[in-house]
């Protein structure tokens, strides 16, 4: 041993490499060991104690030799136990590394060439401790291999980083996964929702809390006369009232409106506005409350394009309250507009009056010519007598040849001049045929409320008795019923 400076070895491996030779020559020379030579054996033992992971010496039949203290940290095994046993490997390494473990020795004893892995060894107390192996040969002087050197490093706590990045990527990757299936449901809900908007006939306009558009659906485009392939997306509400506001019959009128709604939280009711090509359209609208702060994310419009059903309902109207020859109020809306106007004139301490009439000479004509020239000089009757009637004034057709006139606020002077104008107004009337002319005149019963009656029945039969007065002074005039 004297020669051999210890404190200039660079390296582990020296130090390993010499242990074989280190233990020939103590037992050669124990009994004369010098003081110096103790010394130098004691920092012997100090480096190979103060070894951090794990040196192990390999015989070539796999026979461990030599295996550093730091063992027993890792394993809670002495290492005693090891140089005891009869399969120190199986007794050191997981079974599931040991086969590997084995075949990677009988390796490196075969072709002298070294090999990295990381392994397991198993603890005393049957948990793992993960460690990067170095297996290198051991040469002779003659470059011969005589064993395997294995040097042990510990990395469980990276192992442990390891896992725990691995278990959070996993977890990431399993809500990704979950997020994008999510989405995809989403985008197919989303799709399923839109195809079904874009086919019902309602528009439908969603606005953002930042008045900007969100989402609209193509009836909404085309009610509000928009292009198909228009888009609107993100424009403010304000752009689209300027587009819009020529289309509109009243846009001031519209405008405020939207702007009340604006203003309250509760749906609105529907609201009804006219588009200057003739198209009535209704409005309703709502808040869309927000999930996480109550605050609403939006307002939702929806716009109905009525116009057919208004003019269905008017058609309708028009059956049940108008002749359908001359298109004249019926009788039935005769006597709803004259128990409202006798109510009306009670209310208000004013006067109703009526004018009851018939044709002098229809008879002969729907004899004579058929019951198409009696419609004729119905509707012609009813064209001309259109011009004298005022606005103020009601003409209804009761049946037949009888006709009616209410005139709300009358006077016997108004009373007067309205029956002169319709003498004179069916006295012009001409009609011709098969080659032969034809007239009617009239004869008109006038009373008035409540001068001659006090309520509607009375004041029917009194214009009615005017009336008959008229055709037994000679036709063609009028009569004031008796006071």
């Amino acid at each position: 041993m004297r020669g051999i400076s210890f404190s200039r070895m660079d390296n582990w491996e020296r130090v390993l490499n010499l242990l074989p030779r280190l233990r020939r020559w103590i037992g050669d020379r124990v009994s004369t060991s010098t003081a110096a030579e103790a010394d130098e054996l004691a920092l012997l033992r100090s480096v190979a104690a103060g070894i951090h992971g794990v040196e192990a010496l390999f015989s070539g039949n796999g026979q461990l030799r030599w295996i550093s203290p730091s063992v027993e940290r890792l394993t809670e095994r002495l290492p005693a136990l090891y140089l005891s046993a009869d399969d120190a490997l199986a007794m050191l390494v997981h079974s599931s590394d040991l086969a590997y473990c084995r075949r990677t020795m009988s390796e490196v004893l075969a072709t002298g060439e070294g090999r990295d892995f990381e392994l397991r060894l198993l603890r005393d107390d049957g948990k793992i401790n993960w460690v990067a192996c170095h297996w290198r040969a051991l040469r002779d002087a003659h470059g011969g291999v005589l064993g395997v050197r294995m040097s042990a490093e510990d990395i469980q706590a990276r192992k442990e980083t390891e896992y725990t990045l691995l278990e959070t990527v996993a977890e990431l990757r399993r809500a990704q996964a979950l997020r994008e299936h999510y989405l995809k449901r989403s985008n197919d809900e989303r799709h399923r929702l839109s195809a079904l908007l874009n086919v019902i006939r309602l528009g439908i306009l969603f606005i953002d809390r930042d008045h900007r558009v969100l989402y609209y659906n193509s009836a909404m485009l085309k009610l509000w006369s928009y292009p198909q392939g228009e888009n609107l997306i993100g424009v403010r509400d304000v752009v689209l009232q300027n587009t819009i506001a020529p289309l509109l019959v009243a846009p001031e009128d519209y405008f405020a409106h939207v702007e009340s709604v604006i203003r309250r939280p509760q749906v609105s009711e529907p609201y009804e506005f006219h588009f200057k090509d003739g198209r009535i359209v209704t409005d309703i609208s709502a808040v869309v409350e927000g999930d996480l702060d109550g605050r609403g994310i939006g307002r939702v419009w929806i716009y109905e394009d009525v116009t057919e059903q208004r003019q269905v309902a008017e058609q309708l109207v028009a059956l049940a309250e108008r002749d359908p020859l001359t298109n004249l109020f019926n009788r039935r809306r005769f006597h709803e507009e004259l128990d409202r106007l006798l109510a009306d004139a009670e209310r208000r301490q004013s006067t109703v009056g009526l004018l009851s009439f018939d044709l002098d000479g229809f008879k002969p004509i729907n004899d004579r010519f058929g019951h198409l020239a009696g419609d004729q000089v119905l509707v012609g009757l009813a064209e001309s007598l259109r011009r004298v009637v005022r606005r103020n004034e009601m003409f209804f057709r009761l049946g037949g040849d009888e006709f009616a006139v209410l005139m709300p606020d009358a006077s016997t002077d108004a009373l007067s001049e309205l029956a002169t104008r319709l003498l004179e107004g069916v006295s012009a009337l001409q009609f011709n045929f098969a080659g032969q002319d034809a007239r009617v005149t009239t004869s008109i019963g006038a009373a008035c409320f409540p001068l001659h009656a006090h309520d509607v029945e009375s004041l029917m039969a009194s214009a009615d008795r005017a009336m008959y007065r008229s055709k037994k002074a000679g036709r063609n005039r009028w009569t004031l019923a008796d006071g």
